[in-house]
């Protein structure tokens, strides 16, 4: 019995090593690419929802049917949302489509900027070890605290008076 096993455990070691030696380059995903030449993907922050085609081009980020610049006119969104594209250093290489709905300005920012980067790594899975690194790839869990009762919102009291 003991030798069956230690024969067993011996091949098992060897089918290992020679794994290893075999693979030394990490296992990379496929590209998901669809028929039109571009990578799909969706991003989430608080309420909003993004939809993001990525493909191949000249850097144009079409939102909501807006050039970015028009829909988000606060620089701090459109920096937020090219967060990803400068990290990976791919900044005008990838036209960039996308629709999003639900929450503020902030949250939609947030939501785009997901989606390019799961998008981004959709296309290109190369790139995802930049973009983990970064962060960009984490879903932020955070949303609004619900009201409860007997408060004035989720933690305010009413005003207390003695008398």
């Amino acid at each position: 019995m003991s030798d069956e096993t230690a024969t067993t455990l011996e091949n098992l070691g060897e089918a290992l090593d020679a794994g290893k030696a075999g693979g030394d380059a990490p296992v990379m995903a496929e590209p998901r690419i669809d028929a039109q030449g571009r990578s799909y993907a969706t991003g989430k922050r608080k309420n909003a929802i993004a939809r993001v085609w990525v493909r191949p081009g000249a850097g144009r980020i079409e939102v909501n049917g807006k050039e970015m610049t028009e829909y988000f006119a606060r620089p701090v969104l459109r920096m937020i949302l090219l967060q990803p594209l400068e990290a990976a250093g791919r900044k005008d290489q990838y036209d960039i489509k996308c629709t999003v709905t639900g929450g503020g300005l902030s949250g939609q920012a947030g939501a785009v900027r997901h989606g390019i980067s799961r998008a981004l790594t959709f296309y290109e899975p190369a790139l995802r070890g930049v973009l983990k690194k970064g962060g960009f790839l984490t879903r932020d869990p955070r949303v609004v605290e619900r009201k409860k009762y007997g408060r004035r919102k989720a933690r305010r009291s009413f005003q207390f008076s003695k008398r």
